[in-house]
């Protein structure tokens, strides 16, 4: 009798299942997965180092399980840029958001039920929950083609057809930049009795004046989840730091699935050595939005169709093979985003010299790879 191959091995629901991956290629003009282009400032790597080293002496122990002196920097930067203020108990931190929101799926997703999100979004949202054995339904944002608004009645009327026990709503979402008022997280948490609503905010600091965050709903909707990273708007991709508010009872239940001592004490010495100088790090989040602004509006100048962005990051459509577009980017030197929808790419925005050459090549570009009928 023949051995089995691993894949006969591996779950069903897991089979012919695609791995996350963005591409990483040693390219001039990387913008392809929403990182920052600036370096961490000079003095901030030197409070990370001396951090780090007072905590390098006690590495033979293991760290705080509770990093607890974390979760009150969070608060108060919480506090700080929100005024929502937040007791520790209702903090929460991983290694990165994707843990964060594996944690909360792996506490009330499982086999038997069902999360449910509204596409496209972030595809790691799918990825976590089948990892879970959580059932995944791909709700719509909008039944109209190439509309990338969350449609409030059909997100309810979806709600309440599937009836899941998880739902992700992401502003401003990822890849569209589009963001969600806190009227439409109140009819979609209203229309789901029995989930928990997290709102993946990673982008939320790149929003443009005005947006609201979720955190002000916390108080009153004790199954609301609120998530944030430090990858983003913070400049820290490589340090791994994600972190959610939500109810003491939520923070609870994520002792019960994370894995134990889950955050090193180097990375808690990292994070708060950042968070000591949170103000410099959100320094460029202006200049990184300029940036932004001046994609969406060379490339309407250009004849294709920018959305509008509350992120990092800007979707362009209008393109006849998406693919074509971003091979020709590369060959420039320039590395972005095919994110599968057809004729959209999705571009970050980086330093004023990264987009003097995105704009130079999409200028160049949309005569021959401009949808006709997009053309003015």
């Amino acid at each position: 009798m023949s051995e089995p191959t691993i894949t006969q091995l591996l779950r069903e629901d897991l089979r012919g299942q695609s791995a996350y991956g963005a591409p990483q290629l040693d390219v001039p003009i990387a913008l392809n997965t929403n990182e920052s282009s600036y370096d961490v400032p000079e003095t901030v790597v030197r409070s990370i180092v001396e951090r780090v080293e007072k905590a390098a002496g006690g590495l033979n122990r293991y760290p705080d399980r509770e990093f607890t002196e974390l979760r009150a920097a969070l608060a108060d930067y919480l506090d700080r840029v929100t005024g929502v203020r937040l007791p520790v108990e209702q903090m929460w931190a991983a290694n990165g958001s994707n843990e964060v929101l594996s944690h909360i799926v792996q506490a009330f997703g499982g086999p038997g039920r069902v999360a449910l999100g509204f596409t496209p979004s972030y595809s790691m949202h799918p990825i976590i929950a089948r990892g879970a054995g959580t059932t995944w339904v791909d709700g719509l944002r909008d039944r109209r083609e190439g509309v990338h608004d969350l449609d409030v009645d059909l997100a309810v009327e979806q709600v309440r057809e599937h009836r899941p026990n998880v739902v992700f709503v992401c502003t401003p979402n990822n890849p569209t930049g589009t963001a969600v008022s806190n009227d439409v997280v109140r009819a979609i948490y209203d229309a789901a009795p029995n989930a928990v609503v997290i709102v993946d905010e990673a982008y939320v600091e790149f929003a443009r004046p005005g947006t609201p965050s979720a955190l002000e709903l916390l108080a009153d909707h004790p199954r609301l989840i609120v998530s944030r990273t430090m990858s983003k708007a913070f400049a820290f991709a490589g340090a791994r730091v994600g972190y959610m508010a939500a109810s003491r009872e939520i923070c609870d239940a994520m002792r019960l699935v994370r894995l134990p001592y889950h955050l090193s004490s180097v990375t808690q010495a990292t994070a708060l050595a950042a968070l000591d100088h949170a103000d410099e790090m959100l320094a460029m989040v202006d200049a990184i939005k300029a940036q932004r602004d001046r994609i969406v509006e060379a490339a309407r100048v250009a004849g294709l169709t920018p959305t509008p962005s509350d992120a990092n990051f800007v979707l362009i459509g209008g393109l006849t093979d998406a693919h074509a577009t971003w091979q020709a980017l590369l060959d420039r030197g320039i590395l972005v985003r095919d994110v599968g929808i057809a004729h959209h790419l999705r571009i970050t925005a980086g330093t004023p010299a990264e987009t003097d050459a995105v704009i130079a090549a999409l200028t160049d570009l949309a005569p021959t790879h401009a949808l006709q009928e997009e053309k003015a």
